[in-house]
């Protein structure tokens, strides 16, 4: 089966394990973790101007419903350390070994 690709991008989506409680159903979601992705870069601009938070957003999927929306971030870490499937030729991860996802998830 083809791993769905990030329409703003063209990364394929990474599965990440869900954090307790946020109310979405299943044990995993998929999600754009690029970095250079233009809709997570553009995202930090948008959120300012419009709610005054320095946040951003990742293309997100459900892959039970197949429903795309966005997934908030406060930093580029954030949800590192929940990806279920370490990048294996993608420039998204972080400087350093794209396989340590133990960045932390807060800046």
């Amino acid at each position: 089966m083809e791993r769905p690709t990030c329409p703003h991008c063209g990364q394929h989506l990474i599965r990440f394990e869900l954090p307790d409680n946020t109310g979405w159903q299943g044990e995993f979601q998929l999600a754009c973790f690029n970095d250079e992705c233009p809709y997570f870069v553009r995202g930090w601009k948008h959120m300012e101007e419009h709610y005054a938070a320095r946040a951003s957003y990742r293309y997100r999927i459900d892959p039970s419903t197949g429903h795309a929306s966005p997934l908030a971030v406060w930093s580029k870490t954030a949800l590192l350390d929940r990806i279920l499937d370490p990048p294996q030729d993608e420039s998204h991860a972080p400087d350093g070994d794209p396989s340590d996802n133990n960045q932390g998830s807060s800046e």
